[in-house]
């Protein structure tokens, strides 16, 4: 049974950077999407980055694109986001989740995945 862990997350002033990773653990055969939500207090789950496990189709919210970079590390099973310039609007605890459809608009909407981690709280101060 595949099973996932965040890691990475942490306190970083306006302007600053951080890198999350998650680890994915019992991966069987084959391809998935891999995606970062991210949850404000009081707020609903939203779309931040996923990318295919192959590693060669990603897509970004607009919130984040040209700021947060996500790829896959096949030799460690980790998918990382790594997020530059970071905001006080990022503050979030930021999800990963996966999904065996296909990497299309679909795959924005939590709904679409179907294991989550439990989730890393990233705060930025301004």
């Amino acid at each position: 049974q595949v099973q996932l862990k965040e890691s990475g997350g942490g306190s970083v002033q306006a302007g600053g950077s951080l890198t999350l990773s998650c680890g994915i653990f019992g991966r069987g055969s084959g391809g998935y999407v891999m995606g970062w939500f991210r949850q404000a207090p009081g707020k609903e789950r939203s779309f931040v980055a996923a990318v295919t496990t192959s590693g060669s189709n990603s897509m970004y919210a607009d919130s984040v694109k040209g700021r947060f970079n996500i790829s896959v590390d096949n030799s460690k099973n980790t998918v990382n986001l790594q997020m530059n310039s970071l905001t006080p609007e990022d503050t979030a605890v930021y999800y990963c989740g996966v999904t065996t459809g296909r990497l299309t608009n679909t795959t924005m909407a939590p709904r679409a995945y179907s294991l989550w981690g439990q989730g890393t709280q990233v705060t930025v101060s301004s």
